[in-house]
């Protein structure tokens, strides 16, 4: 019989493209990945991978696996849940701990959406920084999940305890005010930024260390006129013509007028979120509690418009940035 657990497995390595970083999302180490995909090939007889020393390539059989595991998984889960809500408890009570931007831009999404009315979820919500919230997760907390994010390897830590799953990416974007006379769609470097004025994270923070090493690798070599860790007022600052600043999608739902946001291809980084859960109320319901919350948080994301805009540039189509006394 299939482990469904090997199929979600499967599904991430195929996305994703390696054991070690199907491993890194899920929580697992790559041998234990590359067990279940071991186990999963002898459960079905098929060879999903070709294997080398240096690589691992699914084989045309796991592609088709994949697009079938997808449905039933979310079935199975569906079904699951169902059974769950016809016992004497219609509604499981699940205790969420959620940092403030996914509770203001991506959780009332999920409350409007139709599927979260058949989940059976009896919500309590928790809006807190990571730490925080980990703290609740914790024996004898008030919390029985935390959605907490990353930025590279930042000093957030949790219990060996808790299962981690993946949700999603919120890509970090540079900002600029309009003012500055630089277009939308404007191919820039980071290196062309330096020496600006610009509003970063306070020292000494975890995001800040991870920002100063990406834009020292850029030659990136910010005049900071501010320190702020609050986005919303980053952007504010920004839209008025104060500095540069670098923030994440989620805050530019409802970005103010005023600014102008550019894909520096230079500076890549994301806030990686992850759904942190005690295993014994890890249900069926909370399962697709966090599948909701990912196809959701993909949702928001500014990406796609910006491939759309970086397609539709013209050639040449350089600005040279002005340079803000």
């Amino acid at each position: 019989m299939v482990n469904l657990l090997h199929l979600r497995t499967l599904l991430e390595v195929t996305r994703l493209g390696s054991f070690a970083a199907a491993a890194t999302r899920l929580g697992y180490t790559a041998s234990a990945v590359s067990q279940q995909m071991a186990a999963l090939e002898r459960d079905t007889g098929v060879e999903l991978f070709h294997r080398s020393a240096r690589s691992v390539v699914p084989t045309e059989a796991a592609f088709t696996m994949v697009r079938h595991a997808s449905k039933v998984l979310t079935d199975v889960e569906a079904l699951l849940a169902a059974a769950s809500r016809s016992q004497d408890s219609p509604a499981q009570e699940l205790r969420l701990g959620i940092f403030p931007s996914l509770a203001t831009y991506v959780l009332p999404d999920i409350l409007r959406n139709p599927r979260w009315n058949d989940l059976g979820i009896e919500l309590r919500v928790s809006v807190a920084e990571p730490a925080q919230t980990i703290q609740g997760l914790r024996t004898g907390g008030e919390l029985d999940v935390a959605l907490v994010y990353q930025v590279g390897q930042s000093g957030l830590a949790w219990p060996h305890t808790l299962d981690r799953q993946w949700i999603g990416d919120d890509d970090f974007r540079v900002v600029l005010p309009a003012s500055w006379g630089i277009r939308e769609d404007a191919e820039m470097q980071a290196s062309q930024l330096s020496d600006m004025p610009w509003i970063i994270h306070h020292p000494g923070t975890s995001d800040a260390l991870v920002i100063e090493r990406l834009f020292a690798s850029c030659n990136l070599h910010p005049r900071v006129v501010a320190y702020s860790d609050d986005f919303h007022a980053s952007l504010e600052m920004a839209a008025a013509g104060l500095g540069a600043a670098l923030v994440p999608e989620l805050a530019l739902r409802h970005r103010p007028a005023g600014v102008v946001v550019l894909d520096v291809p230079d500076i890549r980084l994301a806030r990686n979120v992850f759904a942190l859960l005690i295993n014994e109320k890890r249900t069926a319901q909370v399962q697709l509690f966090t599948e909701l919350l990912a196809d959701t948080l993909r949702g928001t994301s500014l990406g796609a418009a910006a491939k759309a805009q970086t397609a539709a540039r013209r050639p040449g189509g350089k600005s040279r940035p002005q340079r803000p006394q």
